[in-house]
């Protein structure tokens, strides 16, 4: 735009030039230089206005868009700190939940299979005088094992691991754990025979051959006890 105002005087440099090579101009002339100085004012002052407007009208429209990102961001940052409040609300709930399900387990060991596991292992010809759920064998601060249920008397221990679902990781876990606890009874001088058994109430046909294979004694739920699966020839393994 700037432009054309450089044009717009130039030609008029040109035409004041002319008149003045063809000397004096009339009383009319000047008038209408005049009007013609005035009228193109008005048009030069038309056009600022226009670009004045159009440059505050994109100023006002770069103000809203900064505006709207600044409120699209506060949004996204509610929404994240929502979420955030969310996942922490979910893992209370869900630790609350996981405490209710390691008491209900505590409560399957201590009223389904307890009671009733001397009985059963003095079916297999054991007679053990203590049953203590949820034994921890402790050296120094150290945690040697920890287990469900320990069996004793004056020549055996009996290490049961209680699973609502065995697993064959799970078997493999209570073997290592016998490894450790005979490692302790050793270094206490305490050469008892130590044996293990599985109970769970349910038993895969994987997980159940895997325990017997391993020389645990298997134990699973019958109706509100349990009961002893001992194939024929099973020998249980001593540690």
């Amino acid at each position: 735009m700037a432009g054309k105002y450089i044009q717009q005087y130039e030609e008029h440099k040109m035409a004041m030039a002319t008149t003045a090579e063809r000397g004096p101009a009339t009383p009319e002339e000047i008038w209408e230089i005049l009007r013609s100085t005035a009228e193109q004012q008005r048009e030069n002052e038309r056009r600022w206005q226009e670009e004045i407007a159009l440059r505050e009208r994109e100023d006002a429209k770069r103000s809203e868009e900064a505006k709207r990102r600044e409120e699209e961001e506060a949004r996204k940052w509610a929404e994240l700190r929502e979420a955030i409040a969310e996942t922490g609300r979910q893992i209370d709930k869900n630790n609350k939940k996981l405490g209710s399900v390691e008491n209900t387990f505590g409560e399957i060991v201590e009223h389904l299979v307890v009671p009733g596991i001397e009985e059963r292992f003095e079916d297999m010809g054991f007679n053990f005088e203590k049953a203590s759920p949820n034994a921890r064998i402790s050296e120094g601060r150290n945690t040697i094992a920890e287990v469900d249920v320990l069996l004793e008397n004056r020549d055996c221990l009996m290490a049961v691991e209680v699973k609502a679902k065995p697993h064959v990781n799970d078997v493999k876990a209570h073997e290592k754990r016998l490894d450790a606890l005979r490692a302790w009874h050793d270094r206490n001088n305490d050469r008892r025979k130590l044996l293990g058994a599985m109970a769970g109430a349910t038993f895969g046909t994987e997980e159940r051959e895997a325990a017997l294979a391993a020389g645990f004694f298997v134990i699973v739920q019958s109706g509100d006890t349990m009961k002893m699966e001992v194939p024929s020839g099973f020998v249980p393994r001593e540690w």
